[in-house]
């Protein structure tokens, strides 16, 4: 589903609105709220990647919110993280995926509704791995057939780890009270 919305439509997106934040920073900050609390409606999203009013009915960025939505809730394991097409330099690859897994955990800490010593065994050691991941650079180091093989590992054990996050979590989403936004 995620794969309808164009990394560079969400680029551009948050660029026209002024926003500084990264494409890929800004959907892993989302994915992060979504995993941590049981509501997290896209203008509260907005409110955290917009630096004001303007830009907030951007349809890429409210496409990439629901997609999100769905794609986690999914049962079908349709979950991707938002990040550029294989046919960009890896090293802007795996900058935006770096800046995907700070995002995730920016938007999960901020989240505020998990309490750490609440969480499965598995949630702390994933997280832990996106931490490591958050540091990824120094490409050019081994041959390019074998850094491209390490990226799409790390993009794979992001996109099953995000979703062992949201699965694991959600008994404690279901426990918290509904919120309600003011619009």
């Amino acid at each position: 589903m995620i794969d309808k919305v164009v990394f560079d439509d969400v680029a551009r997106a948050l660029a026209a609105a002024g926003s500084t934040v990264h494409a890929a920073e800004a959907h892993g900050a989302l994915c992060g709220a979504l995993c941590a609390r049981r509501e997290y409606a896209v203008e509260e999203w907005f409110e955290e990647i917009l630096p004001d009013e303007s830009g907030r009915d951007g349809r890429a960025l409210a496409d990439l919110h629901a997609a999100s939505v769905t794609a986690l809730a999914g049962e079908e394991l349709e979950f991707q993280p938002l990040l550029p097409d294989d046919e960009q330099p890896l090293d802007a690859r795996v900058e935006a995926l770096g800046a995907w897994c700070q995002g995730f955990l920016y938007g999960f800490g901020a989240a505020g509704t998990v309490n750490r010593d609440a969480l499965p065994e598995d949630v702390p050691e994933v997280l832990a791995d996106l931490a490591q991941i958050s540091h990824a650079g120094a490409v050019g180091s081994e041959a390019l057939e074998v850094e491209e093989e390490a990226y799409a590992e790390l993009v794979e054990f992001l996109r099953v780890g995000v979703q062992l996050i949201y699965d694991e979590l959600a008994a404690l989403r279901a426990g918290q009270p509904a919120r309600h936004v003011a619009h």
